[in-house]
Formats: C-alpha cells, sequence, structure tokens
C-alpha cells in the first residue's frame, strides 16, 4: 500500500493493492460495517464511501435504493470524507476507474436527502462521461418488454414527467433507467435501473427511492432498442359545469415526427453526442433503424402504458430520408471581407433543410441559407456569394441586402467566418 497527500480535502490519496490480503481484509470489514456503497453505473464501477454523521438506517436506505445497480467486485477504497461542519453535517467521498481524471471526488451536503440526491446526480454525469464517444446517450426513461426485450425511451427535458412515466410503465414493463438511456452502436441498450429522483416539496431534494420499493418490474437481460419517443405532457383544462370527480381528460395522441424535427428535439436532449463519430448521421441512423421518431401528447401517465402499447411490437425500418453534407471546408486564410463556412462536426440534408452541427448545438438552414452554405464551402467575397446565391433563388429586388444579411446572421451564429474579422 502507497500514499500520499491529495488534492480532495487535504486526505491523502491511496492505491490499494490487494495482493497481500491485508486491504482485502480492510475492504471486507468496511463493506462488513455498512461504510461502502459499491455500484455499477453504465459499466464504471464506483464506491462511496460514508461519512460519519451518516447513519447506519441512512447507509441502508441507500443500499436498497441501488440494489439492482450493486457491484460485486473490488473497488478502489475512497479517501475519509470531509469532517462534518455546522453547516454541511452530511459527507461522503467517491472514488472510480476513470480514464480522464483522478477517479474521486468529495461531496458535503446541509442534509441527508441533499447529500443522496448529489450522489446520484455525480455518479451520472461521470459515468456518461467516461462513455462519451462510444454509446448515445438520451435524456430519457425507459421501460422494456419482459418477453422481447424491446425498449421503448421516453425522451423529456427534467422536471417534465420523465420518472413518473417509469414508475407507471414499470408495473407491467422493465425498467430500465428514469434518467439516461444508453444505446450501443448495435441497438443494444444499457440498462441503468438507479433509484427513481422523486419530487418533494417546493426547494426540498429530490427523495431516491428504489425500483424495488416502488414494486417495478426488472429489466430483461438483453435489451434492445426498439422505439424513441418524446413526452408532451399537458394540462387538461377542467370543465366549470363538472365536480372534481366527474372532469374528462383527453386522451393521449400519437403522431410520428418528421426527421428534421425529430433530430432538432433529440440534439439538446442527448448527452456528448457530439463527442460521437457522425453524431447526427449516426443519429439518423438510429431513427432508422426505429422506424422514426414519436411523440405522444397526454395529460396523465396513467394513460400511457395502453397508448405505448404498440410501440413495443417490432416495425419496418424507415428508409433514409437524409443525406450526409458533411464535407470539410478549403482550410488556410481568408482573404479580408470574404467569407468561407467553418467545418461543421456533422451536417445532413432532410428535404429542403440542412442541419448542420457545430460543437453541441444543431443549426437548421434552408431557402437562402443554406445556398450559402453551400456556396462557401471555399471563401469567396460577398458580391460573388450574392450572385451564387441569386442564380438558385432568383434576384427579386433587395436580394443582394437579403444575402448580406442573411450571411451577417450565420457569422453570429459561428457557422461562417469572415476574412480580416
Amino acid at each position: 500500500m502507497s500514499g500520499e497527500d491529495g488534492e480532495h480535502g487535504g486526505e491523502p490519496q491511496f492505491d490499494w493493492d490487494f495482493s497481500n490480503g491485508w486491504d482485502a481484509r480492510l475492504f471486507e470489514d468496511l463493506l462488513r460495517g455498512g461504510e461502502l456503497l459499491c455500484i455499477d453505473v453504465l459499466g464504471t464501477q464506483f464506491t462511496v464511501r460514508w461519512g460519519r454523521s451518516v447513519t447506519e438506517e441512512q447507509q441502508h436506505s441507500m443500499r436498497s435504493a441501488w440494489a439492482r445497480c450493486a457491484s460485486g467486485g473490488a473497488p478502489l477504497i475512497p479517501p475519509l470524507p470531509k469532517e462534518p461542519t455546522e453547516a454541511l453535517p452530511f459527507s461522503a467521498s467517491v472514488s472510480y476507474l476513470s480514464m480522464y481524471d483522478g477517479g474521486t471526488f468529495a461531496l458535503q451536503a446541509t442534509s441527508f436527502g441533499e447529500l443522496a440526491e448529489n450522489v446520484t446526480s455525480r455518479v451520472t454525469v461521470a459515468a456518461i462521461l467516461e462513455n462519451a464517444g462510444e454509446l448515445m446517450m438520451l435524456h430519457a426513461c425507459a421501460v422494456a418488454s419482459p418477453v422481447t426485450g424491446a425498449v421503448v425511451a421516453l425522451v423529456a427535458k427534467s422536471g417534465t414527467g420523465k420518472t413518473t412515466a417509469a414508475s407507471v410503465l414499470a408495473g407491467t414493463y422493465g425498467y430500465v433507467s428514469d434518467e439516461t438511456v444508453a444505446i450501443g452502436p448495435d441497438g443494444s441498450v444499457v440498462p441503468y435501473p438507479k433509484p427513481l429522483s422523486v419530487k418533494q416539496g417546493p426547494g426540498e431534494p429530490k427523495h431516491q427511492v428504489g425500483p424495488d420499493e416502488l414494486g417495478l418490474q426488472p429489466a430483461p437481460a438483453k435489451p434492445f432498442i426498439q422505439s424513441i419517443v418524446l413526452l408532451d405532457r399537458v394540462d387538461a383544462a377542467p370543465r366549470a359545469d363538472l365536480s372534481a370527480d366527474q372532469q374528462d381528460r383527453p386522451a393521449p395522441v400519437l403522431r410520428q415526427l418528421p426527421l428534421a424535427e425529430a433530430l432538432l428535439a433529440l440534439v439538446p436532449d442527448s448527452s456528448s453526442q457530439g463527442e460521437i463519430d457522425e453524431p447526427l448521421q449516426s443519429l439518423c441512423r438510429l431513427i432508422d433503424r426505429v422506424g422514426g421518431v414519436w411523440q405522444v401528447t397526454y395529460s396523465e401517465a396513467a394513460d400511457l402504458p395502453e397508448a405505448l402499447e404498440p410501440l413495443f411490437r417490432k416495425r419496418r425500418r424507415s428508409k433514409p430520408a437524409w443525406e450526409a453534407r458533411a464535407a470539410e471546408a478549403v482550410s488556410g486564410d481568408i482573404p479580408e471581407g470574404w467569407i468561407r463556412r467553418v467545418d461543421p462536426q456533422d451536417a445532413v440534408a432532410v428535404g429542403d433543410d440542412l442541419l448542420v452541427m457545430l460543437d453541441a448545438e444543431i443549426v437548421r438552414l434552408s431557402g437562402i441559407g443554406r445556398a450559402i452554405w453551400e456556396a462557401t464551402a471555399a471563401a469567396v467575397p460577398l458580391d460573388q456569394l450574392a450572385e451564387e446565391v441569386g442564380v438558385r433563388h432568383g434576384r427579386p429586388e433587395g436580394y443582394q441586402a437579403a444575402v448580406t444579411a442573411a450571411v451577417g446572421q450565420l457569422i453570429a451564429k459561428s457557422v461562417l467566418e469572415q476574412g480580416g474579422h
């Protein structure tokens, strides 16, 4: 065993060698005493070590909540958590094998509920970063058919109903995740059956409730992505002439989204998509695989099982309705005042639209915007650019001013660059 002073809270950092048996006995003692929580998050092994203010009952509650993610492998033992303070009495330290950083972080909180929520959030983010570029990760909940393994992923932003939808659907279907749906290149899904993060009162931390406590069905052995659905929850307008128990709610509406609309919706709700090779093209291939993206508009989660039942069935793949357009722009200096497009991470043409991905942002170009992008693979002067756009779209009065204005907007969005600026 060797150690040196670390960066985290001034505590020593250790590399544990289990070869001599002494450290193995220390690990067993810690684990038997309940001080360690060992979990597998999307293939990354994490070990949580609780501070001395965390009671045995609270430790047991977290072991129960994380039971479906429990890891049996010998972990890295985290450093001692920070000492309690009056303002931050609860603490924990976490270790994991990381390709990118030291693999440890410390947590402090005002309450155990806040600490438990922070553990969930931090290990999720760390696991996502470890898988960046390898897995396609949607900000979604998911459930799977216990018979076929077919997964329906329900994409939505935080606070818009994912956890409620997962808890309702997983009474019948297998619980895969309420937070992150990780999809491999072959369509396989890596389950993340974490505790469900349930809202409490305003300003209170989300309560971490284990899927076993809620009676949710387990995920099947080999889940695979079958459907992707955008959740669109709406409040049903109450009728003044009816009492609360007489109110009718509208039936859920399921519709398939056009490809461009689906891409624009999914990219902001994906994690590290920009790290994947050909990020837009890979997302298009996934959408083709599942036969398109759907949107369900509903008011009550209780209506979702019946509405989504058809999406667990096998469907034909979609025929590609897109083309790759990510050829590199010409490099080198740009003459002053001339215009050239930047090298995008990826670009696809969908009908009359061109979708360009720059870093983590996606820009939709149509009309003269698309014509400008296609005409600026090599640097061109503004008057020549306006002429080329005029050839494609005509030359009505004021078209040159319109091109100049559009160029300015695209420069502001970092789609184009201008020499000398």
